[in-house]
């Protein structure tokens, strides 16, 4: 991504059982469903919760290559996969099929953390409205946010639906914040680096340094 994002979350990346992104279509819709009604605080970080896989289930093979992410079916959902979507679309589209795992992961560790917003669409969308003020530089830079590259945001959008589902391996050890490689923000330095994965570098306040 060009414009690095000050903040982010990350911890949905979870093993699940060995079945289809089809198989479990009804088995997600319900839940979300069951999320939408929820009371208001815990409701999404329930939703990621519910896809925490078995102690005997087995992992879901995760390909990180553009090959293997444009032979997924078509991404669907609702507001939230949305938000995600469009973040990775803004954030991340130039990145590797990894990174925008990783960029997703973030944003998803954010809403497990007692200390952001709970669901995808409030982490993305904390302090927008303040000129350069916002959690992620697309929101509040004044721009107008086009979705231009069709192709490109169809692949962030299955990454979105992918990581929301909790489908691929955890990268970034636990980080809710990352810049890009071109920048060195004065907070980098108050935090530990969990990760570097194309052209982002992961952190994550008081964690064991991590190599990747």
């Amino acid at each position: 991504m060009k414009r690095f994002l000050l903040t982010a979350l990350l911890s949905a990346a979870i093993a699940v059982p060995n079945i289809s992104m089809a198989d479990r279509g009804s088995e997600r819709q319900a839940v979300a469903k069951s999320a939408e009604s929820a009371p208001k605080g815990k409701r999404f970080r329930d939703y990621l919760n519910a896809f925490r896989p078995q102690p005997d289930a087995g992992p879901v093979e995760v390909s990180f290559s553009r090959t293997w992410i444009d032979e997924q079916p078509k991404a669907q959902g609702g507001e939230q996969w949305a938000c995600l979507a469009e973040a990775l679309y803004f954030e991340a589209r130039g990145e590797t099929v990894k990174g925008q795992f990783a960029v997703a992961e973030v944003i998803l560790n954010r809403v497990q953390s007692e200390r952001f917003p709970d669901t995808p669409c409030g982490v993305i969308k904390q302090g927008t409205g303040r000129k350069y003020q916002c959690q992620f530089t697309y929101t509040c830079d004044g721009r107008k946010d086009v979705i231009a590259e069709k192709a490109a945001y169809e692949r962030v959008a299955k990454v979105a639906r992918l990581a929301l589902d909790g489908v691929a391996e955890k990268l970034t050890g636990g980080a809710t914040y990352y810049h890009t490689t071109a920048v060195r923000p004065s907070w980098s330095r108050r935090f530990t680096q969990t990760a570097k994965i194309g052209v982002h570098v992961f952190y994550s306040p008081g964690q064991r340094t991590a190599s990747n």
